[in-house]
């Protein structure tokens, strides 16, 4: 964070300092929440949650090096103390966003939120100083978190924002108001939550409704291939730029291709001129992700080339996102299992059968959260996915929702062994390591309640111990 005084930051965030000998002392280091990330000069941020109270660790972090705690009660040690944290964290990171005056990229959407977003920053990092959101860290608390890490030095700050309610994505905009606005797409994550895709399309529309108009240099980037997305263009005053494989997309692919490998190729055009993208990335989804995260790179000034060149080495920042790993033995994990939602694992599961040609596919499947009065049908329609791309086995983990999985493999024609329903991740576990062979592909995916990213770790362990038998 760019260095402020606890008197400057007790004023910004209207609160009262205690304990405080000297309020000219500055915080020259990290705003955090985790006392192990405290280092000399940081500001701790004391939240009360329902398993652990920051203000418990409030003389650790001050032995520790902490300037102070921001804190809702005394602590005994030096802190500014509010009546609401959490809004005082929003305060704090709106004063300090509007102090750099740095260039803001926010982005939503229903999927691939975390992959663009990393994707924007790698882009945009080899043009100048970028900071970005960690992980999927897009929400009150960890998008503030974000922004108080930029510096004087941060040129661009990408942001990503989530939702789960009409209202939640104006908020954060509030907080670090954004000149470029992205919107990915409109899908059935959290469906439940919303009531509906025009719900949805509702809330994520918020993010261009917030945009300075074109005069100020506001750009909404959009969707061509998404009408929910499209429609968008009527809710900003800013400047619209489309981004797609439609032909009237400003920033769009040809000649879309998957390598061997299942990485995808195509012909980047821009309105300054074209060039050839090979990713590392793995997917045929990824190309709208790289056009994405094109559209906003050109927008700041970057030419065909250079973004192609960026989109052609960047690689994935976030854990259990499409990760690829090969084993000594050929078997080939892919731990997607960070998330799951109907549209990502469709790309999931083309990716795989991709990825797998010529190779035995693996697909352990898990729930599919908060889709409401959709959870059956969608469930279904991936158990008959898996089957239409034949995948060669595919493992439901878990409760009644795998079972759907399952059973729409079985309705679409998967007899025999071609698909299972195991209890849970250890039963998944114990089942591949008893038929997994070399060379095969495993691809792991399910919403992150489930946690069978213990199963892709399970593999990698299994293959570094020499445990599974070739067969």
């Amino acid at each position: 964070m760019i260095a402020l005084s606890l008197a400057e930051i007790a004023d910004v965030v209207g609160g009262q300092t205690h304990d405080i000998p000297d309020p000219s002392a500055q915080v020259t280091g990290p705003v955090v929440r985790d006392s192990r990330e405290v280092v000399p000069g940081s500001l701790f941020v004391a939240f009360a949650g329902e398993r652990v109270d920051g203000h418990d660790f409030a003389a650790a972090v001050v032995e520790a090096g902490a300037a102070a705690v921001l804190a809702s009660r005394p602590v005994g040690v030096p802190a500014i103390v509010v009546p609401d944290v959490q809004a005082a964290l929003g305060a704090l990171a709106r004063h300090v966003v509007r102090k750099l005056g740095t260039t803001l990229v926010a982005l939503t959407g229903s999927a691939g939120k975390t992959s663009t977003k990393d994707l924007v920053a790698q882009v945009l990092r080899r043009k100048a100083p970028t900071v970005f959101t960690p992980g999927s860290l897009n929400n009150e608390i960890g998008l503030p978190l974000t922004a108080l890490s930029a510096t004087e030095e941060t040129r661009f700050l990408v942001l990503e924002m989530g939702a789960r309610g009409i209202g939640h994505i104006r908020y954060l905009t509030e907080l670090t108001p954004p000149k470029i606005g992205l919107v990915l797409n409109v899908g059935t994550a959290h469906i439940g939550e919303f009531g509906g895709r025009e719900q949805i399309a509702q809330a994520k529309g918020e993010l261009v409704e917030a945009l300075p108009s074109a005069e100020e240099g506001g750009a909404a980037i959009l969707n061509a291939d998404d009408p929910l997305v499209r429609a968008m263009a009527s809710r900003t005053k800013a400047r619209v730029i489309l981004f797609g494989e439609s032909g009237e997309a400003d920033v769009r692919a040809e000649n879309v291709t998957l390598t061997d490998a299942g990485q995808p190729a195509f012909r980047l055009h821009t309105p300054s001129g074209a060039s050839d993208v090979t990713m590392r990335l793995y997917g045929e989804h990824h190309v709208s992700n790289a056009l994405a995260a094109a559209a906003v790179a050109h927008e700041l000034g970057m030419s065909a080339s250079e973004i192609a060149t960026a989109l052609s080495e960047a690689g994935s920042l976030s854990r259990w996102r499409m990760e690829v790993t090969e084993r000594p033995d050929g078997v080939t994990v892919v731990n997607d299992a960070y998330n799951a939602n109907p549209e990502s694992m469709r790309a999931a599961l083309r990716a795989l059968a991709a990825m797998g040609k010529g190779r035995r596919t693996w697909a352990v499947l898990g729930k599919m959260a908060e889709l409401g009065d959709e959870a059956l049908a969608e469930h279904d329609a991936v158990g008959r996915l898996a089957v239409r791309l034949n995948v060669g086995k595919l493992v439901a983990v878990g409760g009644r929702e795998a079972s759907w999985l399952q059973l729409g493999a079985y309705n679409e024609g998967s007899w025999g062994e071609e698909s299972v329903h195991v209890s849970d991740a250890q039963a998944a576990i114990d089942l591949l390591r008893s038929q997994l062979r070399p060379g095969d592909v495993v691809l792991v995916k399910a919403s992150r309640s489930v946690g069978l990213e213990s199963v892709a770790q399970a593999l990698l362990d299994s293959g570094n111990e020499g445990e599974v038998a070739a067969r």
